[in-house]
């Protein structure tokens, strides 16, 4: 019994070490290709001596970060704001709706068209037409919603719908009503697909902020990193054009890490997709 015990014990630490060992790898590959990239990066513009208003370097990008810094985190944070509200919106619309879907088979068949529209026409050319009813910042959050709804609605219904039909058969054969149903059993099983929706609908919602704050034009002290970017463009201001974009690739990335992390906090002890990466 002692030797059985050992051998568990031992089996435990090994595939503890197998994990760190998986881990460790996984953070040192992504940080040794971006490190190669900064450095033949670094290489091209030396050996071909490109001037910093055609490609600058990494060293000068990151000096203009650190100098523009106070404009550059003025304008992230008014975009991460336009994007959290954008998000929240699409989120809250996106779930209701496919809720309500779920409970009629007519009204989803009367809704999900204009949906598609919304989600097939280009942003760009809906946001000057919205700047002739809308205040410019409200504007700005409606195309955020309108790029991030679609994922979160899509995926919701379909998780609702994919509720497994036997288990839909035994609860109308106990008698549940259809609170039961929704909250016991079409609930949980839509949950993997909503925060799927929801890590897509996060990284959309940025890139509607983006795509709004370039076509409403914002400028000012509330200008967001989009109307910088423009306006490094126009005075070929280009290391802080790079800088500005580095802040927003590394904000999206925030983004969806958080979001990753919250689905697999929340689908670890139960669904397969979040036990496979554990294994």
């Amino acid at each position: 019994m002692s030797g059985h015990h050992t051998t568990q014990t031992a089996l435990r630490d090994d595939d503890g070490a197998r994990r760190e060992r998986t881990g460790a790898w996984r953070m040192a590959l992504p940080v040794a290709i971006l490190a190669a990239g900064i450095i033949a990066w670094a290489l091209i513009v030396r050996i071909n001596a490109i001037p910093p208003y055609v490609l600058p370097g990494p060293a000068l990008v990151a000096q203009t970060l650190i100098q523009d810094w106070p404009i550059l985190w003025s304008s992230l944070l008014t975009t991460l704001l336009t994007t959290l509200e954008g998000f929240a919106a699409a989120a809250i619309g996106g779930i209701a709706l496919a809720l309500l879907f779920s409970q009629s088979r007519w009204l989803e068949v009367a809704l999900l068209p204009y949906a598609i529209v919304l989600q097939v026409t280009p942003v760009i050319a809906i946001a000057p037409l919205l700047l002739i009813y809308l205040p410019q910042q409200t504007v700005v959050v409606v195309c955020a919603w309108i790029v991030a709804f679609f994922p979160v609605l899509s995926n919701t219904t379909l998780g609702l719908n994919s509720a497994d039909r036997n288990l839909v058969g035994l609860f109308k054969l106990y008698g549940a009503s259809r609170w039961q149903m929704l909250r016991y059993l079409k609930l949980p099983a839509a949950l993997p697909y909503t925060l799927g929706g929801l890590r897509i609908a996060g990284g959309l919602s940025l890139i509607g902020a983006v795509v709004a704050e370039i076509a409403a034009g914002s400028a000012g002290t509330g200008s967001g990193l989009a109307y910088r970017i423009a306006e490094s463009g126009y005075r070929l201001n280009i290391p802080r054009m790079f800088a500005a974009l580095l802040l927003l690739s590394f904000a999206g990335v925030v983004i969806y890490t958080v979001l990753a992390l919250v689905s697999h906090r929340l689908l670890r002890r139960w669904h397969e997709s979040a036990l496979r990466k554990e294994s």
